[in-house]
Parts: C-alpha cells; sequence; structure tokens
C-alpha cells in the first residue's frame, strides 16, 4: 500500500504547486495593472485616466458603453469641455460638459456649471446640497479622447453577475478585481481603475 501513498503525496504536491503558480501568476498580473495604471495617472495628471459612459445623456457625443480618456491639465476650464466631476457624499464621480464658467478677476474665484448633452436642465440638481457651481477642485479631468463601445464587457459583468461567474469558471481566474463600479439610475460611467476603485456619471 506504500505505492497508493506515494502517489496521493505526489498529487498533493502537485497541487499545492499548481496553486502556488496559480497565485504568484495572479500576484504578477495585479502588479502589472498597478504600475501601468500609476503610470497613466502620473502621465494624464488625473486620479482617474480612464471610465466608462453608463448612459445615453452625453448624446449624441458619447454612447453608453464608450471609454473615454482623461487628462487633467493647468489650463483654464472653457465652457464646451467634458469633464469628470466628484459631488461630496456621492461615490460616483459625473461626466458631464461645461456650460458656464464664470471667474472673478479681484479673486481668482472660478465657478462652473455642468450639464448633459442630451439633458433638458443643467447639473444643480446633482450637485451637493446648497451648492449651485462646481469648484475646480471637485474637476478630476478633461476627456480628451473616446474607444467607442469598448465600454460594454465592464457594463455586462457590473449588470450581469451571471457573466462574471461564468467568466471565473472559463479561465478559473478572477481578474474582475481590475474594475470595481456601482450602479447608478442615472447618467453614469464606470472608472476602469479597478485598482483604486472609481466610477463615473455621465
Amino acid at each position: 500500500m506504500g505505492w497508493i501513498a506515494e502517489n496521493v503525496e505526489s498529487i498533493t504536491s502537485m497541487k499545492i504547486r499548481d496553486t502556488l503558480s496559480q497565485l504568484i501568476t495572479l500576484g504578477m498580473i495585479v502588479s502589472m495593472a498597478l504600475i501601468i495604471w500609476k503610470a497613466l495617472m502620473c502621465l494624464t495628471g488625473s486620479e482617474s485616466p480612464v471610465v466608462v459612459v453608463l448612459s445615453g445623456s452625453m448624446e449624441p457625443a458619447f454612447k453608453r458603453g464608450d471609454i473615454l480618456f482623461l487628462h487633467m491639465s493647468e489650463a483654464p476650464f472653457r465652457a464646451g469641455e467634458i469633464v469628470v466631476y466628484n459631488v461630496e457624499g456621492e461615490p460616483i464621480p459625473i461626466v458631464h460638459r461645461v456650460v458656464e464658467v464664470h471667474e472673478q478677476e479681484n479673486t481668482g474665484k472660478v465657478d462652473i456649471l455642468t450639464k448633459g448633452d442630451a439633458n433638458d436642465v443643467d447639473d444643480r440638481g446633482l450637485y451637493a446640497y446648497g451648492q449651485y457651481w462646481l469648484k475646480p477642485q471637485q474637476i478630476m479631468g478633461r476627456a480628451v479622447g473616446f474607444m467607442p463601445y469598448a465600454g460594454w464587457v465592464t457594463i455586462m459583468m457590473t449588470e450581469k453577475p451571471i457573466i462574471k461567474v461564468v467568466s471565473r469558471v472559463c479561465t478559473n481566474t478572477d481578474v474582475s478585481f481590475l474594475i470595481r463600479a456601482y450602479r447608478r439610475p442615472r447618467s453614469a460611467g464606470y472608472n476602469l481603475q479597478g485598482l483604486s476603485n472609481q466610477v463615473f456619471k455621465t
């Protein structure tokens, strides 16, 4: 019966090696993703260089599922720019167009108003209670490019959990940590900063 014990020990050893190999591979993927994300943050000056549009509030400019690429510079904000901004108390930043900018010459104070292209009214109803203008500090980046429909995988994995399960079974590796998203009923866009965890409304 000694050969049975040896075979069992050999199989157990192989399983341990396979598990360790998978963990190392997963760790390398996570590390590489982190490095790439941090590099993009440094290059773009934005804490969220890539977002996914979740709804049609920015149509016809952008459609649901489009991926937007963001950049943040020191240039003054101007009407017509598409920006990503934070709302106090909300975990999901918003992607909309700047429609008004007011700058006070004596103080340098800047007030910004945004609106979705397909919306009938501006975003004051989305801002924090009692807030009627955005501050430059709330803006995370400007949209400088996009990739049509490339973000649908993110949306499907978030809204259809069964797809995530199937993905795990097929690949035997859960890489969904790369994307963390929050569902919102309003126009929104997921931030692919899976490693930093943000999401965007549009």
